[in-house]
């Protein structure tokens, strides 16, 4: 079954909402320049109140390796996914800092990201059209990769049924998909995990 991400929470209320949902994945940014930021004592405070099972995710970009490690061996984040122009070099640093899994997000644009893609050391490969930009890519450009994957970019509640079925990606993930007027809305929220678990 393809799993569930829903990323860019910031509130207890958006807690509320997962805690009922029970998606594999929630996400916390922790990138300063996006509007979903959050620092690590919110995060913290968040993490609290998140029921055990459901595995809390960092996001963030071209952040020191030492950063990302301090939060994932506190135990704030579970994964950390790397958004920005980490490379292998990279990853082998803050590997040798946590034991905690990685996630590397690459844009999708041709069959070389999709390459590049594939022989990442990360643990986990997220394909994606853009930073944050809600817009999806040519999904034709993946329909013969050979690992799995965490699909984001234009996913909606009216579309995620198709990408699960037409691509059946190890997970999905979705954030500006699930808001209205810039904040998580729990109606779409749970018509996006019921698309996704329909499907």
């Amino acid at each position: 079954m393809t799993g569930i991400k829903l990323c860019g929470l910031s509130r207890m209320k958006d807690i509320e909402t997962v805690n009922l949902l029970q998606p594999e994945y929630i996400g916390f940014v922790f990138a300063p320049a996006s509007r979903r930021y959050v620092n690590a004592e919110t995060a913290a405070l968040l993490r609290k109140a998140l029921i055990p099972g459901i595995q809390a995710v960092g996001v963030f970009v071209d952040e020191k390796p030492e950063t990302v490690a301090a939060l994932l061996n506190a135990g704030i984040i579970d994964l950390a996914q790397l958004h920005g122009s980490e490379d292998e070099a990279y990853i082998s640093r803050l590997r040798r800092l946590t034991a905690a899994p990685l996630i590397k997000a690459f844009r999708i644009r041709s069959r070389e990201d999709v390459s590049r893609a594939r022989e990442s050391s990360a643990d986990h490969i997220l394909l994606d059209h853009g930073a944050g930009t809600g817009a999806a890519f040519d999904w034709s450009l993946i329909r013969q990769l050979d690992r799995p994957y965490f699909l984001a970019g234009g996913l909606y509640p009216e579309n995620v049924a198709e990408a699960v079925r037409s691509l059946r990606p190890f997970a999905v993930d979705v954030s500006s998909g699930i808001e209205t007027d810039g904040r998580k809305d729990s109606r779409k929220m749970k018509a996006f995990v019921e698309a996704v678990r329909g499907a």
